[in-house]
């Protein structure tokens, strides 16, 4: 593990929060490593967003990522994003925004970043 990196459940993960490694895909990670933003990282979180219980997730996450990424990093193409979606099991109207999508900036190019993004 890189110094001053600490490991943390990706549900927990908040805005400006930097990752060593890519967003896991494997629903059974549960962990990500995060990192100084200073130091060379792959992602960054930018939004956090809760979704509506009859929203179609993977739509809203779209759409809140895309205009959540021009506002944290500006006009700059450099950034492409990627989302986890933290999903409270009871899709009901008792709990009216039962998932949070988690947006992450990483470079288009597959680089490391170095810094934070944030504009």
């Amino acid at each position: 593990m890189k110094p001053n990196a600490r490991q943390a459940k990706w549900v927990d993960l908040q805005v400006g929060d930097c990752l060593s490694t890519p967003p896991p895909t494997d629903p059974s990670v549960v962990e990500v490593t995060l990192v100084d933003c200073a130091a060379p990282h792959i992602a960054e979180v930018f939004l956090r967003a809760n979704v509506a219980v009859n929203d179609a997730i993977a739509g809203v996450a779209d759409q809140r990522c895309t205009a959540g990424l021009t506002a944290y990093a500006g006009q700059d193409s450099r950034y492409t994003s990627t989302y986890l979606i933290d999903s409270n099991m009871d899709r009901t109207g008792h709990t009216p925004l039962p998932s949070t999508v988690i947006c992450l900036l990483q470079s288009a190019t597959g680089l490391s970043l170095n810094g934070s993004a944030k504009a």
